[in-house]
């Protein structure tokens, strides 16, 4: 049977299925069997006429693409070879070496390793250039990726051909590969004697029990207060946000309602187990990239008036994705539904469902927002993501800082400061002295970065109106006085914003000693979310009144 006629058939089918339906339905189910037709034998031409050979597998993993674009971003199309990262990204396990590698200029860097993985007890390090794996030469091969080189099955070993920083010649490493597990909670600890500290950064099905582990070590450790951060948390599964929230709110509380267009799949989703602890006070910190599953949790600690909020709003994501398997092996991760917290609230911010003429979609409006109330009796709104009790500013990088991020700059200094200082301080306590400050700033004097400030930048802008408008010549005295007062100077640049870039260095150094745990305590004494909640658990009346009907 030809793919043509499969497709009849089967649309053919469902019109035999839906024949006692409305006539909208029939029509509909007309529209789908005539488009399939015609994308089957506008196919069919092209293989048969197209002037070269066309490769059907991209071709028509580039149209279903297309076609979900136009619906939301969440809703995913998995080709048999793309299974493995799918089954990577729920699980949140791979069969490798635990070292994440990506392109720099042109060579494959190992930009992070995690801990206790084959990587990290190979002595592979961060900076290190993959030059060769098992013999494959990835720097001469565009095809090869160094990532996906490294997988393998558990148990066998990769060979590889590694460049380090202060190496006079190539280091040879063979590691063995193994189960590497992406940890939900990359760091956790007491950040003062009794404040516990929980970093949240996924959602995978490990992530509830990773949460109540850290509780139960915590207060063993003397906690008697909780900072959650779910910051730059993309979300995950549903029911990891379900058991999570349960851990802190009484059993048989609701936590989530699921509608959408299947009325079977509809569902309250409440909490089954009894909690793990109802007195502990709580600090959520939160900010605009904690989405989907973190914006749940956040959503039920703010709606059972259960702790406090701190950071900017959240995403937005109040959708439902289910995944269900296609033929060959393959599957799609679908939008069924939308979300609803325990007040009532949805707090998908994006309406995906009316798109502008040129296919943009805009953020549901203030005036279209709905008030809903948590169970003390505070106003909370819908539509536009989860708005903290108390809202910091967000950090907004320097163009110097951004600049020399991107060049790769602070991470490269970084790699040398590691090879030239075999040890340093525990990562909290990790500090550039002012003369390794100034070392920094003079070995990148030679080095290639620039930048526009926002300054320059306007300044550019009125100078472009004023020649339109046919201004510039009176004004141009003017205009070139002010670039020269208001230009950047990359030595000015340096100092000026020194305690910036100075903490931006320490934080990449430490990473490099200590990986994601040295990142994390290194950035204590400068994060506002963490001062901020700090400050507040100083204060419980301060606490115990945000969470109060004003």
């Amino acid at each position: 049977m030809t793919l043509r006629n499969k497709l009849l058939t089967g649309a053919s089918a469902l019109l035999v299925a839906g024949g006692l339906t409305a006539f909208n339905q029939d029509d509909r189910f007309f529209e789908i069997a005539r488009n399939l037709d015609i994308y089957a034998t506008m196919f069919k031409e092209l293989n048969m006429y197209y002037v070269d050979e066309v490769n059907p597998n991209r071709m028509v993993k580039t149209s279903i693409d297309a076609m979900l674009k136009t619906l939301d971003p969440y809703t995913n199309f998995y080709a048999e070879d793309e299974i493995e990262d799918y089954m990577t990204m729920t699980t949140g396990r791979y069969n490798g070496i635990g070292a994440l590698v990506g392109q720099r200029q042109g060579k494959s860097i190992v930009l992070m390793i995690y801990e206790g993985t084959p990587a990290e007890k190979s002595g592979l390090r961060i900076g290190d250039e993959i030059m060769k794996v098992d013999g494959v030469n990835v720097k001469d091969r565009k095809d090869a990726d160094a990532g996906k080189l490294l997988r393998g099955q558990t148990n066998t070993n990769v060979k590889l051909l590694v460049n380090r920083y202060g190496s006079k010649d190539p280091l040879e490493l063979t590691v063995a590969r193994d189960v590497v597990k992406m940890t939900n909670v990359p760091y956790y600890g007491m950040v003062t004697d009794e404040v516990g500290y929980i970093d949240l950064k996924d959602f995978t099905a490990t992530a509830s029990r990773e949460v109540r582990q850290a509780v139960v070590e915590l207060k063993g450790k003397g906690m008697k207060k909780l900072i959650l951060d779910v910051r730059e948390n993309p979300g995950g599964l549903l029911n990891m946000a379900i058991d999570i929230s349960n851990l802190f709110v009484p059993k048989d509380s609701e936590v989530v309602t699921t509608k959408g267009k299947v009325q079977e799949w509809n569902k309250t989703y409440t909490a089954l187990a009894p909690p793990l602890d109802l007195e502990l006070p709580i600090v959520v910190l939160a900010n605009s990239r904690s989405a989907s599953a973190a914006e749940i949790v956040a959503g039920v600690i703010q709606d059972y008036d259960r702790g406090v909020l701190i950071g900017q709003r959240t995403y937005g994501k109040g959708l439902v994705q289910t995944t269900r398997d296609l033929s060959f092996n393959t599957k799609m991760k679908i939008t069924t539904a939308k979300y609803y917290i325990p007040s009532g609230r949805c707090i998908q911010a994006i309406d995906y469902s009316h798109r502008n003429p040129d296919g943009s979609v805009g953020k549901i409006p203030d005036s279209l927002r709905t008030a809903f109330k948590t169970k003390a009796g505070r106003v909370v709104y819908d539509g536009g993501g989860v708005l903290p009790d108390i809202v910091t500013e967000p950090l907004n990088p320097t163009p110097v800082a951004i600049s020399l991020t991107n060049k790769g700059l602070i991470f490269d200094y970084a790699v040398k400061y590691r090879n030239e200082h075999p040890t340093i301080k525990p990562a909290r306590e990790f500090r550039l002295t002012d003369a390794e400050y100034q070392a920094f700033a003079t070995w990148l004097k030679d080095k290639e970065y620039d930048y526009t400030t926002q300054v320059e930048k306007d300044l550019g802008t009125l100078e472009a109106s004023a020649k339109k408008e046919k201004f510039f010549d009176q004004i141009q005295d003017q205009l070139k006085a002010l670039k020269t007062r208001v230009g950047h100077s990359k030595d000015s640049d340096l100092v000026t914003f020194k305690d910036e870039l100075k903490g931006m260095l320490e934080n990449e150094i430490a990473g490099h000693y200590y990986l994601q745990k040295g990142i994390k305590e290194s950035s204590f004494s400068t994060d506002p979310e963490m001062k901020a909640a700090l400050d507040l658990f100083k204060d419980m009346k301060k606490y115990e009144g945000l969470l109060k009907k004003q």
